[in-house]
């Protein structure tokens, strides 16, 4: 698969991927956005925002890049910054299916992204994701799996999903909400023919939301790829808006909290790719550094302490205006 590109891989940051979700669109839920973008969002700013990003990442050393069809323009920023570098051949292109970009290019939008995990949407989805990445598309994923997505049990779509797997493209999901472990462990028990479907998994995990972990070293155990995403929180990790216990471990490493706080999340030994989900160069440098923090046991106990609810963080996660 794909990924085994990543096993060759000797750079201290070989296991930190760059999300897209923040610089494919003018509107998302981080915090902090009026500072880390300003005001100017044309789609060409944005596409040169996006390549900087992607120029910086490559550099020091990332080989994963994640998109998804409802991040805006995200899988056309990526497709023309590899289509300008035909020399690169050791990156790891993963995209998603499932959510539809309603926002126009807009921050206010009463809707943004529309759910639709039908065979219908992949059909249509999986054309376009071809047109715009044709050959470079290493990984397709189900974007946002939960336990009642009709996308667990619909033989149909399995099938036609386990027919590009046999022509090349990895087969995987991601998933969100409170009940992200049960997801997870439905997907597993998906096959075609006697063979598992899915190859990767990709799920919130971080200092606060803790919940999908044993179900994610299941996967991880079953031979999935496990890639996390938000592992800064929607930027309630990172400074200012970072718990005090956060901080304060933090200025004990002389790093930002966002290293400490993905640092964590790279000690967990089911963890294959963390998500960078910045969107200045500035923040990628700082994140790029938790692949040299080294906690020690009383650090990660003090980290402990901070994880919430399942339920509470995704109620605070779903009270993040878009903006």
């Amino acid at each position: 698969m794909p990924f085994a590109r990543l096993a060759t891989a000797t750079t201290p940051t070989c296991h930190i991927g760059l999300g897209l979700a923040a610089v494919g669109r003018p509107g998302y839920i981080n915090l902090g956005r009026e500072e880390d973008l300003g005001e100017n969002r044309s789609v060409e700013t944005l596409r040169t925002r996006t390549h900087e990003l992607l120029d910086a990442a490559y550099a020091q050393g990332v080989r994963y890049f994640d998109a998804a069809r409802s991040y805006g323009r995200s899988e056309e920023f990526l497709a023309d910054w590899l289509h300008a570098r035909p020399d690169i051949d050791d990156v790891v292109v993963g995209s998603k299916w499932g959510y539809t970009y309603t926002a126009d290019w807009t921050t206010d939008a009463e809707k943004h992204e529309v759910k639709d995990h039908t065979i219908q949407t992949y059909d249509r989805q999986r054309g376009e994701t071809a047109e715009l990445l044709g050959d470079h598309l290493d990984l397709y994923q189900i974007h946002s799996v939960t336990p009642d997505s009709p996308a667990l049990t619909d033989k149909e779509l399995h099938a036609k999903l386990a027919e590009a797997a046999a022509h090349g493209t990895t087969i995987g999901f991601s998933t969100s909400g409170p009940a992200q472990a049960d997801a997870i462990r439905a997907a597993l028990a998906v096959t075609v023919d006697g063979e598992p479907l899915f190859r990767t998994v990709q799920s919130t995990y971080n200092a606060l939301e803790t919940s999908a972990g044993p179900a994610l070293a299941e996967a991880h155990d079953a031979g999935l790829t496990v890639i996390v995403k938000e592992g800064m929180a929607n930027g309630r990790l990172a400074e200012p808006y970072a718990p005090d216990a956060l901080k304060a471990v933090a200025q004990e490493t002389a790093l930002g909290t966002d290293a400490v706080a993905l640092a964590l999340v790279l000690r967990e030994p089911w963890a294959g790719v963390i998500l960078s989900g910045a969107a200045t160069v500035g923040q990628l440098a700082s994140n790029l550094h938790a692949a040299v923090v080294d906690l020690d046991e009383n650090q990660v106990a003090r980290l402990a302490t901070l994880v919430e609810d399942p339920q509470t963080y995704w109620e605070k996660r779903a009270q993040l205006p878009w903006h």
